[in-house]
């Protein structure tokens, strides 16, 4: 896997997490928890994309 496609995957998962979140924060009965994991991991994946475009 080339450096650009292992971004571009990093990317579509950043994307997807964000689309996650925002579903869940529009569900009225979703967990407050789940949520906090899920941008998280969304975190952890801006900084691993931040740390390899530098």
């Amino acid at each position: 896997m080339t450096m650009s496609s292992h971004l571009n995957e990093l990317r579509k998962k950043h994307q997807n997490l964000s689309d996650m979140v925002e579903q869940e924060q529009r569900n009225a009965g979703s967990d407050d928890l789940h949520i906090v994991d899920l941008k998280k991991q969304k975190l952890r994946l801006k900084e691993e994309i931040s740390r390899l475009t530098a």
